[in-house]
């Protein structure tokens, strides 16, 4: 019988609660700069001010970080795990990226303890920069599947991930056929959906990989398991969306490939999106489906600058969250990732808040992902993921977040300091990480 383990941690809480791009954000976030968190049996149980909360759990052991600002942990909405050593690879843009670098690296992961072993550093990677849930691409190969589901089922991870399906337009060694991928996407389902806190997603790599066939076989998995998620590539880069179009005459456009075989749901998440057109996201706001921003990746790469402000207008709101994307993606960090969000931003004559910036990283992604039940904030009942950040992390950030107090007592000041943390931060700024309230990393 397992124990019931109950547990308090003090210091200065800050949370996304509604969505800043659609309402002022005081009515969307929620700042204690003195706070008290009780998470019971790894989920949250209360959260107020310490001296509101102190006398009813006067008897509960608590943890302090002062000086420290919890935030729920990070989600990482488009990664790719057999790329861990591959990132930084010079010089390509996508489709001569994939052929000289990603390709050959992904053989590798045929052997299922190389497999294990470079999950094993990947997850250890985003627990140490803060994130606690992410939605992967694998490999090919079912082994390597199985592997990155058993090292983060041994760290008790939220995480969702999929086998790449890529029957054509790959190297021999990568590919499988349209019958075998769905044999062995719907044997891996059955194994590790909704095995402890693992989902599945079925992974397409992008449309030009995949034959019609496959496609078609495709939308009968996600019917025959309508709880499992979509996760692929869209729009990434001029050649390639010129490249589907040639390959699918019969389809309107990149995304229509997807949506007449049924790819297109609202448990559909789809990376980068950058050369949409309005037409394309007026149907993913329609279907509900989700677009992973995935800035670093998207400017090491050249494919674009994301058009963040037509995904969060009034007309098609889309949801989106934060990818990093490695290994294209130059950064595990989500807090790079959403510096470079915001430049993004700046070089489309736009403004990214510290606390919209936020919103993506948690509330944000967990929407995105159909997971703001579990995720994204500490909501009473929610499953207890969070990040310690040290404003203060390196000289500079020292100087830069200095206060005649040591706590930022306003909602100003917090977003102030969470903004020049987000611009200037990285791994350092995490001081611990916390999974359904256990320490999983301390820096």
């Amino acid at each position: 019988m397992q124990h019931q383990t109950i547990k308090g941690f003090r210091a200065s809480f800050l949370d996304a609660i509604a969505d800043p791009f659609y309402a002022p954000e005081a009515d969307c976030i929620r700042y204690f700069p003195d706070g008290l968190l009780i998470v019971e049996n790894g989920k949250v149980k209360d959260l107020g001010n310490y001296q509101d909360l102190q006398t009813k759990y006067a008897d509960l052991p608590i943890t302090e970080y002062r000086d420290r600002l919890i935030v729920s942990g990070f989600i990482d909405t488009h990664i790719h795990f057999p790329q861990t050593e591959m990132i930084a690879s010079y010089g390509e843009q996508l489709l001569e990226w994939l052929s000289t670098y990603t390709f050959p690296t992904e053989r590798k992961f045929a052997d299922r303890n190389y497999a294990l072993e470079i999950a094993s550093i990947f997850l250890n990677e985003l627990l140490r920069n803060g994130t606690t849930t992410a939605l992967v691409f694998t490999a090919v190969f079912p082994q390597s599947t199985d592997a990155f589901f058993e090292e983060a089922q041994r760290r008790n991870l939220r995480m969702i991930a999929g086998k790449v399906m890529m029957d054509r337009n790959a190297p021999e060694f990568l590919r499988d056929t349209a019958l075998s991928s769905y044999l062995e996407t719907k044997q891996l389902i059955e194994k590790w959906h909704k095995c402890d806190r693992l989902l599945y997603a079925v992974t397409p790599r992008f449309a030009l990989t995949s034959t019609p066939e496959q496609l078609t076989n495709i939308g009968k998995l996600l019917q025959e398991f309508p709880d499992v998620y979509l996760h692929t590539h869209l729009s990434e880069n001029v050649k390639e969306v010129e490249a589907v179009v040639a390959e699918f005459p019969e389809s309107d456009g990149y995304l229509d490939v997807y949506d007449r075989a049924g790819l297109v749901t609202e448990r559909s998440v789809f990376a980068h999106g950058v050369q949409l057109t309005d037409r394309e996201f007026a149907r993913l706001s329609e279907a509900k489906s989700a677009i992973a921003f995935c800035p670093t990746s998207n400017l090491f790469l050249g494919s674009g600058l994301f058009k963040l402000e037509k995904a969060k207008s009034l007309e098609t709101p889309v949801k989106v969250g934060l990818g990093t994307d490695v290994g294209a993606g130059t950064s595990f960090s989500i807090l790079k990732t959403a510096s470079a969000a915001y430049q993004v931003a700046q070089l489309r004559s736009q403004k990214l808040s510290a606390f919209q910036a936020l919103f993506l990283a948690t509330l944000g992604g967990a929407r995105a992902l159909c997971l703001e039940d579990k995720l994204g904030n500490f909501e009473i009942g929610k499953e207890a993921d969070f990040v310690v950040l040290n404003l203060r992390s390196t000289p500079i950030m020292a100087l830069r977040n200095q206060s005649s107090e040591a706590i930022a007592t306003t909602l100003a000041e917090i977003s102030d300091q969470l903004f020049a943390t987000i611009i200037m931060g990285d791994d350092r700024a995490i001081a611990a990480t916390y999974i359904m309230g256990e320490l999983a990393h301390a820096a």
